[in-house]
């Protein structure tokens, strides 16, 4: 169970990330409307994608930031939790610091570029993390890391980079990173039909919902370890909600951020 924000940290995590993006456009609907359903026809999203945006920020935040309501006239609905309300005025602050701000460079296109880097990424699944140790051998360095804060302190995972990127970054052991992978670099099996796994980033888990495709099946799932992931099973994978699972990325998936 996710903790509340106790920390400025959760917030810098969060808001790195949603300021660029619809993820807290789509909070203030569901804090507004009580609604996830109605949150994202307002921002004009899917309903999956709206339960994505909120499955990222809570990772980034390392906090519940939506709870569901049961009952009622509507039959039910959704509602902020006290760490979500305070993401959002924490969002409100951001907006005005940096909009006060980039008026101040309003020449020269430098406004412009610094309006950029608040970089979108098409990477589904995202975690706040710090380096705990490297080893390299030629030009790979791999990277051991394990989850920021207390809700994602379970997530153990190994990146592979070149040595170049490295020392680009500066990484060193503490510092903080983000990790990144693709949704489509994530293997979700059923641990009855696993064999025998080569690479070190798995790790067992739960399904939160399933979305059937022809070329395979989309699966939402809560990590033993206390995060959420996004990964893709086999078409016609059986899998549904609350079925237990393995999740499964290559090390050279993993993609790092500073």
């Amino acid at each position: 169970m996710m903790r509340p924000m106790q920390q400025s940290d959760s917030l810098v995590n969060a808001l790195g990330h949603g300021m660029a993006d619809k993820r807290i456009d789509i909070l203030r609907q569901i804090g507004q409307g009580g609604s996830i359903s109605q949150a994202a026809r307002a921002v004009g999203v899917s309903y999956k994608a709206a339960w994505q945006a909120l499955d990222t920020l809570t990772n980034l935040a390392g906090a519940k930031l939506v709870e569901r309501v049961v009952g009622g006239v509507g039959g039910g609905g959704a509602r902020l939790t006290a760490a979500g309300e305070q993401l959002l005025a924490a969002a409100d602050a951001v907006r005005q610091a940096r909009a006060s701000t980039l008026a101040q460079f309003d020449q020269g296109g430098v406004d412009q570029a610094a309006a950029r880097l608040l970089v979108r990424t098409s990477m589904r699944n995202q975690w706040p993390c710090v380096v705990q140790g490297m080893q390299a051998r030629g030009q790979i360095v791999r990277v051991h890391l394990r989850g920021a804060g207390d809700a994602a302190a379970g997530l153990a995972l190994t990146a592979l980079i070149t040595r170049e990127s490295a020392e680009l970054l500066g990484l060193h052991p503490g510092m903080p990173v983000q990790a990144l992978c693709k949704a489509t670099a994530v293997r979700v099996l059923a641990p009855a039909k696993v064999q025998a796994l080569n690479d070190s980033n798995h790790w067992p888990g739960r399904v939160r919902r399933v979305s059937r495709g022809a070329l395979g099946d989309e699966v939402a799932a809560e990590l033993d370890a206390g995060v959420q992931m996004v990964g893709f099973a086999a078409p016609a994978s059986g899998l549904r909600a609350r079925a237990r699972v393995l999740l499964s990325l290559e090390e050279s998936a993993v993609v790092l951020a500073v």
